[in-house]
């Protein structure tokens, strides 16, 4: 059985840093990449990066690039999104999602086969 759960959400000022976290189990990051996205009140959900344990690849929305960093733990099965110089903007839910594949090639959520409940960032002073 697939899992994946979130954790590391908060609040946090403009300009700071949030770490948020995604614990896998049922999958191996060798085989499936992991996938963050967010959605907004009345906003469709984005994503916002990739890890692939599989070849090492990632990705970044062109939004976050620079602020946000991700990186995995094929062995704890963890993947780390951490996001600093954080704006308003971020404000989001954000999901961790997997879907089986070497490589980070997928971009859509509606790609991703498994997902995580999800984990409030709010970034407000």
């Amino acid at each position: 059985q697939v899992q994946l759960v979130e954790s590391g959400g908060g609040l946090a000022q403009p300009g700071g840093s949030l770490r948020v976290s995604c614990a896998a189990s049922g999958v191996t990051l060798d085989n499936y990449a992991i996938g963050w996205f967010r959605q907004a009140p009345g906003k469709e959900r984005e994503a916002v990066s990739c890890f692939s344990g599989g070849d090492g690849s990632t990705f970044y929305a062109d939004s976050v690039k620079g602020r946000f960093t991700i990186s995995g733990d094929n062995a704890k099965k963890m993947v780390y999104l951490q996001m600093n110089s954080l704006k308003p903007e971020d404000t989001a839910v954000y999901y961790c999602a997997a879907v089986l594949s070497y490589s980070c090639v997928y971009y859509y959520h509606h790609e991703y086969q498994y997902w995580g409940q999800g984990t409030q960032v709010t970034v407000s002073s």
